[in-house]
Protein backbone atom coordinates (compact mmCIF):
# COMPACT_ATOMS: atom_id res chain seq x y z
CA UNK A 1 0.00 0.00 0.00
CA UNK A 2 3.15 2.73 1.20
CA UNK A 3 4.75 1.36 -2.76
CA UNK A 4 2.05 2.09 -4.64
CA UNK A 5 0.99 5.36 -2.97
CA UNK A 6 4.47 6.71 -3.38
CA UNK A 7 4.36 5.90 -6.84
CA UNK A 8 1.10 8.28 -7.58
CA UNK A 9 3.29 11.29 -6.36
CA UNK A 10 5.42 10.78 -8.97
CA UNK A 11 5.25 11.59 -12.80
CA UNK A 12 5.20 8.90 -14.95
CA UNK A 13 6.51 6.13 -12.43
CA UNK A 14 6.67 2.63 -13.60
CA UNK A 15 5.55 0.10 -10.28
CA UNK A 16 5.94 -3.34 -10.18
CA UNK A 17 5.72 -5.53 -7.30
CA UNK A 18 5.62 -9.43 -6.44
CA UNK A 19 4.60 -12.11 -3.70
CA UNK A 20 7.55 -14.06 -3.09
CA UNK A 21 8.50 -17.48 -1.96
CA UNK A 22 10.79 -20.57 -2.10
CA UNK A 23 9.44 -21.76 -5.68
CA UNK A 24 9.62 -17.92 -7.34
CA UNK A 25 11.19 -18.15 -10.41
CA UNK A 26 13.79 -15.34 -11.88
CA UNK A 27 10.69 -15.15 -14.73
CA UNK A 28 8.62 -13.63 -12.14
CA UNK A 29 10.94 -10.68 -10.86
CA UNK A 30 13.46 -9.80 -13.91
CA UNK A 31 11.41 -11.08 -16.69
CA UNK A 32 10.35 -14.36 -18.89
CA UNK A 33 13.18 -15.51 -21.66
CA UNK A 34 12.42 -13.74 -24.84
CA UNK A 35 11.71 -16.67 -27.30
CA UNK A 36 12.44 -14.48 -30.49
CA UNK A 37 15.47 -13.49 -29.31
CA UNK A 38 16.52 -17.21 -28.73
CA UNK A 39 16.00 -18.22 -32.25
CA UNK A 40 18.74 -15.84 -33.03
CA UNK A 41 20.86 -17.29 -30.36
CA UNK A 42 20.44 -14.84 -27.89
CA UNK A 43 19.53 -15.17 -24.04
CA UNK A 44 18.00 -12.14 -23.31
CA UNK A 45 14.80 -11.30 -21.24
CA UNK A 46 11.61 -9.14 -21.51
CA UNK A 47 12.27 -7.05 -19.18
CA UNK A 48 9.41 -4.56 -19.52
CA UNK A 49 6.67 -4.18 -16.69
CA UNK A 50 8.84 -6.16 -14.62
CA UNK A 51 11.87 -5.36 -11.78
CA UNK A 52 14.74 -4.04 -14.10
CA UNK A 53 12.09 -1.60 -16.01
CA UNK A 54 10.38 -0.12 -12.39
CA UNK A 55 11.38 3.06 -11.27
CA UNK A 56 9.31 1.69 -7.68
CA UNK A 57 9.05 -1.71 -6.43
CA UNK A 58 7.31 -3.96 -3.54
CA UNK A 59 8.49 -7.20 -2.49
CA UNK A 60 6.42 -9.12 -0.49
CA UNK A 61 8.35 -11.90 2.14
CA UNK A 62 10.98 -11.09 0.38
CA UNK A 63 13.85 -13.12 2.31
CA UNK A 64 11.56 -16.34 0.95
CA UNK A 65 13.25 -15.91 -2.37
CA UNK A 66 15.55 -18.20 -4.31
CA UNK A 67 19.47 -17.62 -4.36
CA UNK A 68 19.25 -16.53 -7.37
CA UNK A 69 16.74 -13.93 -7.76
CA UNK A 70 18.57 -12.41 -4.39
CA UNK A 71 21.39 -12.45 -6.30
CA UNK A 72 19.99 -10.36 -8.84
CA UNK A 73 18.49 -8.09 -6.88
CA UNK A 74 21.38 -7.48 -5.05
CA UNK A 75 23.16 -6.16 -8.30
CA UNK A 76 20.12 -4.00 -9.52
CA UNK A 77 19.98 -2.40 -5.66
CA UNK A 78 23.79 -1.85 -5.32
CA UNK A 79 24.68 -1.09 -8.98
CA UNK A 80 21.07 0.25 -10.49
CA UNK A 81 22.24 -2.38 -13.46
CA UNK A 82 20.76 -5.27 -15.00
CA UNK A 83 22.99 -7.65 -17.45
CA UNK A 84 20.66 -8.92 -19.61
CA UNK A 85 22.36 -11.15 -21.76
CA UNK A 86 25.37 -9.58 -23.28
CA UNK A 87 23.88 -5.86 -22.38
CA UNK A 88 24.38 -4.45 -18.85
CA UNK A 89 20.90 -2.34 -18.58
CA UNK A 90 20.52 0.69 -16.34
CA UNK A 91 18.10 0.28 -13.75
CA UNK A 92 15.97 3.40 -13.07
CA UNK A 93 14.77 2.18 -9.51
CA UNK A 94 14.22 5.18 -6.98
CA UNK A 95 13.33 2.73 -4.35
CA UNK A 96 12.72 -0.63 -3.31
CA UNK A 97 10.03 -1.60 -0.31
CA UNK A 98 10.20 -5.11 0.71
CA UNK A 99 8.36 -6.86 3.80
CA UNK A 100 9.09 -9.84 5.57
CA UNK A 101 7.95 -11.24 8.90
CA UNK A 102 11.38 -12.39 10.15
CA UNK A 103 14.47 -10.90 9.47
CA UNK A 104 17.41 -12.71 6.66
CA UNK A 105 18.32 -16.20 8.49
CA UNK A 106 22.38 -16.15 9.39
CA UNK A 107 24.80 -17.95 7.40
CA UNK A 108 22.41 -18.15 3.80
CA UNK A 109 24.58 -14.97 2.48
CA UNK A 110 21.83 -12.32 2.74
CA UNK A 111 23.89 -9.90 4.74
CA UNK A 112 24.65 -8.45 1.58
CA UNK A 113 21.57 -7.82 0.43
CA UNK A 114 19.69 -7.13 4.02
CA UNK A 115 22.73 -4.38 4.42
CA UNK A 116 21.71 -2.49 1.12
CA UNK A 117 18.21 -1.70 2.80
CA UNK A 118 18.79 1.53 4.19
CA UNK A 119 15.26 1.84 6.84
CA UNK A 120 14.40 -0.81 8.96
CA UNK A 121 10.57 -0.44 10.38
CA UNK A 122 9.05 -3.24 12.58
CA UNK A 123 5.45 -2.81 12.43
CA UNK A 124 3.74 -4.84 15.20
CA UNK A 125 0.14 -5.54 16.13
CA UNK A 126 -1.92 -2.25 17.07
CA UNK A 127 -1.90 -2.13 21.44
CA UNK A 128 -4.03 0.57 21.62
CA UNK A 129 -8.15 0.13 22.04
CA UNK A 130 -8.70 2.78 20.38
CA UNK A 131 -6.44 2.29 17.04
CA UNK A 132 -7.34 -1.18 17.14
CA UNK A 133 -11.57 -0.45 17.05
CA UNK A 134 -10.51 2.47 14.53
CA UNK A 135 -9.07 -0.17 12.31
CA UNK A 136 -12.16 -2.44 12.41
CA UNK A 137 -14.60 0.57 11.35
CA UNK A 138 -12.11 2.14 8.64
CA UNK A 139 -13.38 1.61 5.34
CA UNK A 140 -11.28 -0.04 2.73
CA UNK A 141 -8.11 2.02 1.95
CA UNK A 142 -7.48 2.80 -1.59
CA UNK A 143 -4.18 1.97 -3.05
CA UNK A 144 -4.49 4.51 -6.11
CA UNK A 145 -4.84 8.10 -5.09
CA UNK A 146 -5.59 10.70 -7.43
CA UNK A 147 -2.87 13.52 -6.93
CA UNK A 148 -2.98 16.79 -9.30
CA UNK A 149 -0.19 16.69 -11.71
CA UNK A 150 1.39 20.00 -10.96
CA UNK A 151 2.45 18.37 -7.63
CA UNK A 152 3.78 15.12 -8.83
CA UNK A 153 7.67 15.01 -8.56
CA UNK A 154 9.53 14.91 -12.07
CA UNK A 155 12.67 13.50 -13.15
CA UNK A 156 14.12 17.22 -12.82
CA UNK A 157 12.78 17.79 -9.51
CA UNK A 158 13.88 14.39 -8.65
CA UNK A 159 17.86 15.17 -9.24
CA UNK A 160 17.39 18.37 -7.69
CA UNK A 161 16.23 16.80 -4.65
CA UNK A 162 19.25 14.57 -4.97
CA UNK A 163 21.92 17.61 -4.88
CA UNK A 164 20.39 19.15 -2.36
CA UNK A 165 20.62 16.54 -0.22
CA UNK A 166 24.28 16.08 -0.23
CA UNK A 167 24.46 19.77 -0.27
CA UNK A 168 23.42 19.39 3.15
CA UNK A 169 25.81 19.98 5.92
CA UNK A 170 26.08 17.15 8.93
CA UNK A 171 26.38 19.70 12.43
CA UNK A 172 29.05 19.09 14.92
CA UNK A 173 26.61 17.84 16.89
CA UNK A 174 24.99 14.98 14.87
CA UNK A 175 29.09 14.38 14.13
CA UNK A 176 29.16 13.76 17.91
CA UNK A 177 26.00 11.72 18.25
CA UNK A 178 26.83 9.53 15.48
CA UNK A 179 30.44 8.74 17.10
CA UNK A 180 29.22 7.80 20.18
CA UNK A 181 26.64 5.64 18.66
CA UNK A 182 29.35 3.91 16.71
CA UNK A 183 31.14 3.24 19.82
CA UNK A 184 28.50 2.04 21.67
CA UNK A 185 27.47 -0.33 19.22
CA UNK A 186 31.12 -1.14 18.85
CA UNK A 187 31.53 -2.68 22.32
CA UNK A 188 28.10 -4.61 22.20
CA UNK A 189 28.60 -5.90 18.76
CA UNK A 190 29.82 -9.21 20.27
CA UNK A 191 27.24 -9.69 22.72
CA UNK A 192 24.10 -8.70 20.69
CA UNK A 193 25.62 -9.71 17.15
CA UNK A 194 25.67 -6.34 15.62
CA UNK A 195 27.61 -4.97 13.06
CA UNK A 196 27.01 -1.66 11.06
CA UNK A 197 29.22 -1.41 7.44
CA UNK A 198 31.36 1.46 6.84
CA UNK A 199 28.37 1.62 3.57
CA UNK A 200 25.28 1.35 6.10
CA UNK A 201 26.81 4.14 7.83
CA UNK A 202 27.01 6.20 4.70
CA UNK A 203 23.68 5.51 3.94
CA UNK A 204 22.08 6.58 7.18
CA UNK A 205 24.17 9.73 7.71
CA UNK A 206 22.59 10.54 3.83
CA UNK A 207 18.75 9.60 5.36
CA UNK A 208 19.90 12.20 8.40
CA UNK A 209 20.65 14.23 5.59
CA UNK A 210 17.46 13.83 3.72
CA UNK A 211 15.45 14.81 6.95
CA UNK A 212 16.95 18.35 7.21
CA UNK A 213 16.85 18.68 3.36
CA UNK A 214 12.30 18.00 3.50
CA UNK A 215 12.51 20.59 6.35
CA UNK A 216 14.08 23.07 4.81
CA UNK A 217 17.40 23.15 6.62
CA UNK A 218 20.59 23.10 4.99
CA UNK A 219 21.98 21.92 8.33
CA UNK A 220 21.17 18.44 10.51
CA UNK A 221 20.44 18.95 14.12
CA UNK A 222 19.20 16.18 17.28
CA UNK A 223 15.68 15.60 15.37
CA UNK A 224 17.48 14.42 12.46
CA UNK A 225 19.88 12.25 14.25
CA UNK A 226 17.19 10.42 15.88
CA UNK A 227 16.48 8.53 12.51
CA UNK A 228 19.46 6.54 13.01
CA UNK A 229 17.12 4.15 15.28
CA UNK A 230 15.60 3.01 12.56
CA UNK A 231 19.23 2.25 10.31
CA UNK A 232 21.32 0.12 12.83
CA UNK A 233 19.53 -2.53 14.25
CA UNK A 234 19.70 -6.41 12.65
CA UNK A 235 17.62 -8.35 14.67
CA UNK A 236 14.06 -7.93 16.55
CA UNK A 237 16.87 -9.19 19.69
CA UNK A 238 18.42 -6.14 19.39
CA UNK A 239 16.32 -3.50 18.17
CA UNK A 240 15.40 -2.01 21.23
CA UNK A 241 18.72 -1.60 22.43
CA UNK A 242 20.03 -0.04 19.66
CA UNK A 243 16.72 2.60 20.21
CA UNK A 244 18.18 3.09 23.55
CA UNK A 245 21.78 3.28 22.40
CA UNK A 246 20.81 6.12 19.90
CA UNK A 247 17.97 8.23 22.17
CA UNK A 248 21.15 8.14 25.37
CA UNK A 249 23.21 9.35 22.40
CA UNK A 250 21.36 12.59 21.56
CA UNK A 251 19.92 12.94 24.94
CA UNK A 252 23.52 13.38 25.79
CA UNK A 253 24.50 15.16 23.15
CA UNK A 254 24.15 19.00 23.83
CA UNK A 255 24.91 22.01 21.62
CA UNK A 256 28.77 22.62 20.34
CA UNK A 257 30.25 26.10 21.55
CA UNK A 258 33.51 25.56 21.02
CA UNK A 259 34.29 26.12 24.53
CA UNK A 260 36.20 23.22 26.31
CA UNK A 261 33.38 22.64 29.08
CA UNK A 262 35.91 19.87 30.45
CA UNK A 263 38.61 22.16 30.75
CA UNK A 264 36.52 25.03 32.58
CA UNK A 265 35.98 22.11 35.00
CA UNK A 266 39.42 21.20 35.86
CA UNK A 267 40.02 25.09 36.05
CA UNK A 268 37.04 25.55 38.72
CA UNK A 269 38.20 23.05 40.62
CA UNK A 270 42.20 24.11 40.88
CA UNK A 271 40.53 27.49 42.26
CA UNK A 272 38.17 25.48 44.84
CA UNK A 273 41.03 24.08 46.08
CA UNK A 274 43.45 26.69 46.45
CA UNK A 275 40.56 28.62 47.39
CA UNK A 276 40.19 26.54 50.65
CA UNK A 277 43.48 25.37 51.20
CA UNK A 278 44.24 29.46 51.63
CA UNK A 279 41.34 30.00 53.94
CA UNK A 280 40.42 26.82 55.99
CA UNK A 281 42.43 23.82 57.19
CA UNK A 282 42.34 20.85 54.76
CA UNK A 283 42.80 18.43 57.89
CA UNK A 284 42.78 18.13 61.42
CA UNK A 285 45.94 20.19 63.37
CA UNK A 286 47.17 18.37 66.31
CA UNK A 287 48.46 19.99 69.82
CA UNK A 288 51.89 18.93 68.91
CA UNK A 289 55.52 19.22 70.34
CA UNK A 290 59.06 19.11 68.57
CA UNK A 291 61.45 17.21 70.29
CA UNK A 292 65.27 17.92 69.67
CA UNK A 293 65.83 14.71 66.76
CA UNK A 294 63.34 17.10 64.70
CA UNK A 295 60.08 15.27 64.52
CA UNK A 296 56.67 16.27 66.31
CA UNK A 297 54.58 14.28 69.06
CA UNK A 298 51.60 14.08 71.07
CA UNK A 299 52.64 14.89 74.85
CA UNK A 300 50.83 13.27 77.75
CA UNK A 301 51.01 12.53 81.42
CA UNK A 302 50.23 8.55 81.14
CA UNK A 303 48.78 7.97 84.55
CA UNK A 304 48.44 4.09 85.11
CA UNK A 305 46.18 2.80 87.74
CA UNK A 306 47.19 -0.50 89.47
CA UNK A 307 44.48 -2.88 90.01
CA UNK A 308 45.22 -3.26 93.69
CA UNK A 309 45.24 0.51 94.40
CA UNK A 310 43.11 1.77 97.23
CA UNK A 311 42.07 4.89 99.55
CA UNK A 312 45.07 3.26 101.98
CA UNK A 313 47.56 1.86 99.22
CA UNK A 314 48.64 3.62 95.80
CA UNK A 315 50.27 2.02 93.56
CA UNK A 316 49.69 3.82 90.59
CA UNK A 317 52.54 4.86 88.35
CA UNK A 318 52.60 8.29 86.05
CA UNK A 319 55.19 8.76 83.29
CA UNK A 320 55.74 12.27 80.90
CA UNK A 321 55.63 10.18 77.56
CA UNK A 322 55.77 11.69 74.13
CA UNK A 323 54.23 9.70 71.08
CA UNK A 324 54.68 9.83 67.32
CA UNK A 325 51.93 12.12 65.29
CA UNK A 326 53.46 9.93 62.50
CA UNK A 327 51.89 6.33 64.11
CA UNK A 328 48.52 8.36 64.17
CA UNK A 329 47.23 6.31 61.22
CA UNK A 330 49.02 3.07 62.04
CA UNK A 331 48.08 0.28 63.74
CA UNK A 332 50.92 -1.37 64.92
CA UNK A 333 52.63 -1.45 68.42
CA UNK A 334 55.69 1.12 69.28
CA UNK A 335 57.60 2.71 72.37
CA UNK A 336 57.15 6.28 73.01
CA UNK A 337 60.14 8.46 74.13
CA UNK A 338 60.68 10.66 76.85
CA UNK A 339 61.58 14.47 77.36
CA UNK A 340 65.10 13.42 75.83
CA UNK A 341 64.31 11.55 73.27
CA UNK A 342 65.18 8.05 74.99
CA UNK A 343 62.82 5.14 74.12
CA UNK A 344 60.68 4.30 76.78
CA UNK A 345 60.65 0.65 76.59
CA UNK A 346 58.16 -0.19 79.42
CA UNK A 347 55.38 1.26 77.95
CA UNK A 348 53.64 -0.15 74.50
CA UNK A 349 51.40 2.12 72.14
CA UNK A 350 49.14 1.24 69.29
CA UNK A 351 47.17 3.42 67.48
CA UNK A 352 43.52 1.71 66.36
CA UNK A 353 43.59 3.62 62.66
CA UNK A 354 40.87 5.96 63.93
CA UNK A 355 42.91 8.33 66.38
CA UNK A 356 42.78 6.57 69.14
CA UNK A 357 46.02 5.39 70.75
CA UNK A 358 45.94 2.55 73.50
CA UNK A 359 49.21 2.66 76.03
CA UNK A 360 49.80 -0.30 78.01
CA UNK A 361 52.58 -0.59 80.82
CA UNK A 362 54.68 -3.75 80.73
CA UNK A 363 53.06 -4.83 83.83
CA UNK A 364 50.01 -6.49 83.69
CA UNK A 365 48.92 -4.88 87.53
CA UNK A 366 48.43 -2.24 85.57
CA UNK A 367 45.19 -0.73 83.76
CA UNK A 368 45.55 0.60 80.14
CA UNK A 369 44.99 3.83 79.17
CA UNK A 370 43.17 5.47 76.08
CA UNK A 371 44.75 8.36 74.46
CA UNK A 372 43.39 10.64 72.11
CA UNK A 373 45.49 13.08 70.72
CA UNK A 374 44.07 16.64 71.14
CA UNK A 375 42.56 18.63 68.30
CA UNK A 376 44.04 22.37 67.88
CA UNK A 377 42.25 23.07 64.86
CA UNK A 378 39.18 20.76 63.31
CA UNK A 379 39.29 20.24 59.49
CA UNK A 380 37.35 22.75 57.28
CA UNK A 381 38.00 25.60 60.51
CA UNK A 382 38.43 28.82 59.17
CA UNK A 383 42.54 30.02 59.31
CA UNK A 384 43.08 33.50 61.26
CA UNK A 385 46.17 34.64 59.69
CA UNK A 386 44.57 34.93 55.36
CA UNK A 387 46.93 36.11 52.46
CA UNK A 388 44.24 38.42 51.34
CA UNK A 389 46.29 39.33 48.29
CA UNK A 390 46.12 36.39 47.06
CA UNK A 391 42.56 35.53 47.69
CA UNK A 392 41.83 38.74 45.68
CA UNK A 393 43.39 36.98 42.81
CA UNK A 394 42.14 34.14 43.09
CA UNK A 395 38.37 35.65 42.97
CA UNK A 396 39.16 37.71 39.98
CA UNK A 397 40.25 34.27 38.66
CA UNK A 398 36.98 33.10 39.86
CA UNK A 399 34.84 35.51 37.93
CA UNK A 400 37.07 35.81 34.91
CA UNK A 401 35.64 32.06 34.44
CA UNK A 402 32.39 32.75 35.68
CA UNK A 403 32.21 35.25 32.60
CA UNK A 404 33.32 32.47 29.89
CA UNK A 405 30.30 30.01 31.67
CA UNK A 406 27.52 33.40 31.34
CA UNK A 407 28.43 33.86 27.80
CA UNK A 408 28.52 29.73 27.10
CA UNK A 409 25.53 29.94 28.68
CA UNK A 410 24.00 32.44 26.85
CA UNK A 411 25.31 30.84 22.99
CA UNK A 412 23.56 27.64 24.05
CA UNK A 413 20.38 29.17 25.34
CA UNK A 414 20.42 31.20 21.80
CA UNK A 415 21.01 28.29 20.09
CA UNK A 416 18.07 26.52 21.28
CA UNK A 417 15.56 29.84 20.97
CA UNK A 418 16.99 28.89 17.14
CA UNK A 419 16.63 25.43 17.08
CA UNK A 420 12.87 25.26 18.98
CA UNK A 421 12.08 27.33 15.74
CA UNK A 422 13.38 24.12 13.70
CA UNK A 423 12.50 21.36 15.75
CA UNK A 424 9.93 19.95 13.45
CA UNK A 425 10.45 17.35 10.93
CA UNK A 426 7.73 14.92 9.42
CA UNK A 427 10.01 11.91 9.84
CA UNK A 428 10.15 12.09 13.58
CA UNK A 429 7.04 11.62 15.87
CA UNK A 430 6.67 14.38 18.86
CA UNK A 431 6.87 12.09 21.37
CA UNK A 432 10.24 10.88 20.31
CA UNK A 433 11.39 14.90 19.45
CA UNK A 434 11.67 15.48 23.03
CA UNK A 435 14.37 13.24 23.26
CA UNK A 436 16.30 15.73 20.87
CA UNK A 437 15.90 18.86 23.30
CA UNK A 438 16.38 16.88 26.82
CA UNK A 439 20.17 16.31 26.78
CA UNK A 440 20.16 20.46 25.64
CA UNK A 441 17.93 21.54 28.78
CA UNK A 442 20.27 19.08 30.82
CA UNK A 443 23.13 21.11 29.19
CA UNK A 444 21.75 24.50 30.42
CA UNK A 445 21.12 23.10 34.02
CA UNK A 446 25.04 21.70 34.08
CA UNK A 447 26.06 25.28 33.08
CA UNK A 448 23.99 27.06 35.59
CA UNK A 449 25.17 25.36 38.01
CA UNK A 450 28.90 25.92 37.86
CA UNK A 451 28.02 29.84 37.31
CA UNK A 452 26.05 29.14 41.21
CA UNK A 453 29.33 27.44 41.93
CA UNK A 454 31.59 29.92 41.14
CA UNK A 455 29.00 32.44 43.19
CA UNK A 456 29.84 30.42 45.84
CA UNK A 457 33.78 30.86 45.69
CA UNK A 458 33.51 34.14 44.92
CA UNK A 459 31.05 34.52 48.32
CA UNK A 460 33.76 32.62 50.04
CA UNK A 461 36.57 35.13 48.93
CA UNK A 462 34.75 38.25 49.98
CA UNK A 463 33.70 36.86 53.96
Amino acid sequence: MISRRIRCAFKEASYFECLMNKFSTPEEVVGPVSIKALKNDQYTRKTQGYLPTANFAFLDEIWKSSPAILNTLLTLVNEKTFKNGDVVEQAPLKALIAASNETPPSGQGLEALYDRFSVRLNVPPLELKDNFEALLQHKPTVADIDIDEALKVGAEEWQKWQSGIHDVVLSEETLIIINIVRSALAEQSIENNIYVSDRRWQRAAMLIKASAFFSDRGVTNHTDALLLRHCLWTTKDNREDVGKIVDKAVRDCGFDTGLDIAELDKEKEALDKEIHDEMYFTKDVYKIVRLNDGKEYFRTNANFIHKNSNYYNDYNEEFLIHILQSKLKSKEKFHPVDEQGNEVSNITCSFDGQGSCTISLNNYNYKDISFTPEVSFHKGDKKDNINQRLISALNKSTIELKAKLEENLETVESKLAEYQLSLHTAFVPPAIRDTAIAGIHKQIEEIQIRIEDCNRLSALCEE
